[in-house]
């Protein structure tokens, strides 16, 4: 006898079928249709986005590219330079250095240059019509042959003292006493301590010693016979072997004056430079704070363009659940424009930020650097808050059922 065997019965038209996989690929596809649509808005949105990404990436692009500025300049000029000064008594009383100072530290074996200037008292005037007093911050001191090479100073114009020129009424400007005066010739005639010096030299600015740029420098010889300088130096600049400033440093205190080493100050110019690079990174983390809001402006825009997308959209949303798309397949398509949205602001400024910060560099003379941190981080949260801004509005969208939606209520 033949088992009785049940006939399977034909299924009716989408029972226990599934619906259809969106592939990532469709996702992206089905995002940017989205985005076609309407360019001017999104165009807006985007800008929002890029502005705040420019902002954090040309803030952190001309840090970094001043950070490499300062120190091509230390590689050039060198960290390896100490200054020594007269520092005060217990009581607060001005000291002074002894006369043989530039002597004794000289002989110190790391140490490989050694010059000094003194204050001589005098003041500096283009001319002797000038009111006394008018001196515009300006000083006159008296400097070694071998100044220049100590603080890695250059001539702009004209030369520097020389054995030749350091016996006679000869002067050499810096950089800011130069603009103050507005004297650049050489052969110009300055009125000094009451009788007249010819210059022969402008200074270009000397970073590691800035005093020096707003000085009259005459030489040693001629200060002691015309302005009646003393001899004593002011401040002592001291070139010794990178691998020995700090043991150099140690001793040159009592080397300077063995007889009150407390009343000397020993200082290293690249140090003060290093704190103004401090200084400037502290500012940098502010400018940085505004960049963040700025893009954080941008996510609320990009999350308030993709609202009004699901509100102006509800009849194709409706359309495409009637026809079977998911809650999930919804919430993807909204969550991919807004990925999509943000990356292109992103991308775009990133671009941006990279141009603004090689333009300012290179107006400036330095080199362009822009981390690469930075273009990630950008590009990175660009991501992030794409994500945020589109979640509510994709759950919005799919939580639409589709009678409301096509009805469009």
């Amino acid at each position: 006898m033949t088992p009785l065997v049940p006939r399977r019965s034909t299924p009716e038209p989408g029972i226990g079928l599934r619906p259809a996989r969106l592939r990532p690929a469709d996702a992206v596809r089905l995002g940017g249709t989205g985005l076609r649509t309407r360019p001017l808005r999104v165009f807006l949105s985007a800008l929002g986005i890029a502005i705040g990404v420019a902002a954090m990436i040309a803030v952190v692009g001309i840090s970094g590219s001043g950070q490499a500025e300062v120190d091509r300049r230390l590689d050039a000029l060198g960290t390896n330079l100490l200054r020594v000064a007269p520092g005060a008594t217990l009581g607060g009383e001005k000291t002074w250095l002894p006369a043989d100072a530039v002597r004794m530290i000289d002989r110190v074996p790391p140490v490989r240059e050694v010059a000094a200037t003194g204050a001589t008292g005098a003041k500096v005037y283009r001319n002797e019509r000038i009111a006394v007093g008018r001196t515009g911050s300006l000083t006159v001191l008296a400097a070694d042959e071998g100044l220049l090479p100590a603080v890695g100073g250059h001539i702009g114009r004209g030369r520097w003292l020389d054995a030749a020129t350091a016996a006679y009424p000869a002067v050499v400007l810096g950089a800011t006493a130069a603009q103050r005066l507005d004297v650049y010739a050489p052969g110009t005639r300055l009125w000094i301590g009451g009788r007249w010096f010819s210059l022969i030299g402008v200074l270009d600015p000397v970073p590691l010693a800035p005093e020096l740029d707003g000085a009259a420098l005459v030489g040693g010889p001629a200060a002691r016979t015309y302005l009646r300088f003393d001899g004593r130096p002011s401040t002592v600049y001291v070139r010794t072997d990178d691998s020995a400033v700090a043991a150099v440093r140690a001793v040159l205190q009592a080397t300077a004056n063995p007889a009150k080493p407390g009343e000397v100050q020993v200082s290293r110019p690249s140090d003060a430079l290093a704190a103004r690079e401090a200084t400037e990174s502290t500012l940098t983390g502010l400018l940085l704070g505004l960049g963040g809001v700025a893009l954080l402006v941008g996510g609320v825009g990009v999350g308030n363009t993709m609202v009004i997308s699901v509100l102006e959209r509800r009849p194709e949303i409706g359309l495409r659940r009637a026809l079977g798309a998911t809650r999930g397949q919804i919430r993807t398509q909204f969550v991919t424009e807004s990925l999509l949205l943000s990356v292109i602001g992103g991308l775009g400024g990133t671009v941006l930020g990279t141009l603004i910060t090689a333009a300012y560099a290179l107006s400036r003379g330095w080199p362009t650097v822009v981390p690469v941190w930075a273009t990630t981080a950008g590009v990175g949260a660009t991501l992030v808050i794409g994500m945020l801004a589109g979640l509510y509005p994709a759950v919005r969208a799919s939580r639409l059922a589709p009678t409301v939606a096509l009805a469009g209520t």
